[in-house]
């Protein structure tokens, strides 16, 4: 089985959340069933934006990063108090972790960030939210990605994404690479998309 670590903090953006839920459970049931999506967060209950609230199946410090093959981090809003634990040093610390052993590490919009500020992307191309020339895209490259004008970019084992519209593209990519380009075409396909 092939665990996908849906990594939520506070003031996550549940439609960006959701794509992986969903895309991974689809193919658990319909698809080649090799994939199995796990939440984490700080606390057991995460609240995200508009007050969704999502128990998770781990606390962060419980993590051990060798169960996992895949790490998907949906963005949030700053007004929710996404970025007081996306850039919190153990957030940061796990997204590292991954990235050590070589691990998908796949976000959507402003998931990037906390990617970026982790020093992963130092160098690396990436891209994040670009609505109406957007200050996230210059965060991004203040905290030292090569910002691309794309909705998805893909840099070795890292997909970053810039907005919602993104979302279902970034988790059908993400199961092709789990899986096969042909079991992710499926997916996509009964799911109607």
């Amino acid at each position: 089985m092939k665990k996908v670590l849906l990594l939520l903090a506070k003031g996550f953006e549940s439609f960006e959340a959701s794509v992986f839920i969903d895309v991974i459970g689809w193919n658990l049931v319909d698809g080649d069933k090799t994939t199995k999506l796990y939440t984490c967060g700080f606390t057991k209950e995460v609240t995200g934006s508009f007050g969704v609230k999502l128990y998770v199946d781990y606390l962060i410090n419980e993590i051990d990063i060798n169960d996992f093959e895949a790490l998907a981090i949906p963005g949030g809003f700053e007004e929710y108090g996404f970025y007081e634990e996306a850039y919190h040093p153990e957030f940061l610390e796990l997204i590292r972790r991954f990235n050590q052993k070589d691990k998908i590490i796949t976000s959507i919009c402003v998931g990037a960030l906390p990617i970026a500020k982790s020093g992963v992307l130092n160098e690396r191309k990436a891209t994040t939210y670009n609505h109406k020339k957007s200050v996230r895209q210059k965060q991004l490259e203040e905290l030292g990605a090569i910002v691309q004008n794309s909705p998805i970019v893909v840099d070795k084992n890292i997909i970053t994404s810039w907005s919602p519209a993104t979302a279902i593209g970034v988790a059908l990519l993400l199961l092709k690479m789990l899986t096969t380009e042909e079991n992710s075409n499926h997916i996509k396909e009964i799911m109607g998309f």
